[in-house]
């Protein structure tokens, strides 16, 4: 090319616009992942969309896209909405949008709408690819295969302090019709959205440094949209449920849910209540074979006394003692039982008059835990002090 035909920069850049308004001049739907998103003060909302290789994830392209803020405030709330979650960074979308290019700035990408149904349809893939890798790695079962106590009295729960299938499992568990009793501990949790798996993971760890205090772990949420519910899909909460030391029994949403949690969980029942009445059934059932087997020993008892009246009538009573009494110790070991069950209850201790120390909210059972200057916490039975050392003895 001579020097007399060659163009400025300006006039290039003129040029690739006008090709691009021609090659796109409406808008169009667009699939890609969102690498960066920044919302800025203005309202607008600034975003970097990727397309990497499904095999090695590598980068094919990239892209930076804005979406103005009369489009923003429509369509974030409609998204969440429809999928219960935001918009966030490794997501994939489909978006409506226009090609734009700049002299100044280059090409962009202006974004009118985002399809929430795309997403959930992603998030179901990426949902059976984690299915098929945790059955690749042997996670299904393998809670399954520990054993569970016949009778599990002592049980831990992760759940919400506020979550209504929390309560209605702890009012219908413990008020049970049979007097059945149990010890429930709740370790709290969030049980919905991206912080959920970190956080009951984390409730798990606490739980399994005390692994010999508890026979079951129980995790109850009650329920919700199907995309609050989506954290119980996550690979790292799935793995930690398969390979936790104590069987996990989960109840979380409704009929219609079933997660991965619930594949890898030692039983999975559909409802926190649901829950409740199957463990009441274990108990109710284990009473009612005891029922039935002195129901059958009377029986035999006055069949062989009405046979053998002089020999046996002594037999049969002697029996019918030593059934009476073994009866009655286990009565009483069980009552012995829930009596020192009761009295390691802290709150009996507070009640006596004593009182309880804690250290950065952890109990703390001798006097060198502390120096000068820490915060401490007094319990007592009727409130909590909180004080500060000046002199440690």
């Amino acid at each position: 090319m001579e020097i007399n035909s060659s163009i400025g920069l300006l006039q290039l850049q003129e040029m690739v616009k006008e090709s691009l308004s021609g090659a796109f001049p409406a808008t169009l739907w667009l699939q890609a992942e969102i690498s960066e998103l920044k919302q800025h003060p203005s309202g607008h909302c600034y975003l970097t969309l990727v397309e990497k290789d499904e095999g090695g994830g590598a980068l094919l392209a990239r892209c930076s896209a804005v979406a103005w803020a009369s489009s923003w405030r429509i369509i974030r709330p409609f998204f969440e909405s429809q999928t219960g979650r935001g918009l966030a960074v490794g997501m994939k979308v489909l978006l409506r949008v226009q090609v734009s290019y700049s002299a100044v700035y280059g090409l962009s990408l202006v974004v009118y709408d985002i399809d929430p149904s795309f997403t959930v349809g992603e998030l179901e893939l990426a949902r059976q690819r984690t299915v098929a890798r945790l059955e690749e790695e042997g996670m299904m079962g393998m809670n399954a295969m520990l054993p569970l106590p016949a009778l599990p009295r002592r049980l831990a729960v992760v759940s919400s302090e506020t979550a209504a299938g929390w309560r209605d499992f702890r009012r219908h568990l413990l008020e049970n019709e049979y007097g059945f009793g149990f010890v429930l501990e709740l370790f709290p949790a969030v049980m919905q959205g991206d912080a959920a798996p970190a956080s009951i993971i984390a409730a798990l760890d606490g739980i399994a440094d005390r692994a010999r205090d508890f026979d079951a772990v129980l995790m109850l949420r009650g329920g919700g949209g199907a995309m609050d519910l989506v954290c119980f899909d996550d690979y790292d909460l799935a793995v930690n449920v398969a390979q936790f030391p104590l069987p996990v029994l989960t109840a979380i949403g409704h009929d219609h849910d079933y997660h991965l949690v619930d594949m890898v969980a030692h039983t999975y029942v559909k409802t926190p209540t649901a829950l409740a009445d199957w463990l009441l059934e274990r108990f109710s059932a284990e009473d009612w074979q005891l029922s039935l087997l002195l129901q059958r020993l009377q029986l035999a008892l006055r069949t062989k006394s009405e046979a053998q009246r002089g020999t046996l009538d002594a037999m049969g009573l002697k029996i019918r003692h030593a059934v009476a009494s073994r009866h009655a110790a286990a009565l009483q070991a069980l009552q012995a039982l829930e009596l020192r069950l009761d009295a390691v209850d802290p709150q009996r201790a507070l009640d006596r008059g004593f009182l309880i120390a804690l250290k950065n909210g952890r109990r703390a059972s001798t006097a060198t835990a502390f120096t000068p200057g820490d915060r401490l916490s007094l319990l007592f039975r009727d409130g909590t002090v909180e004080a500060e050392v000046t002199d440690v003895q």
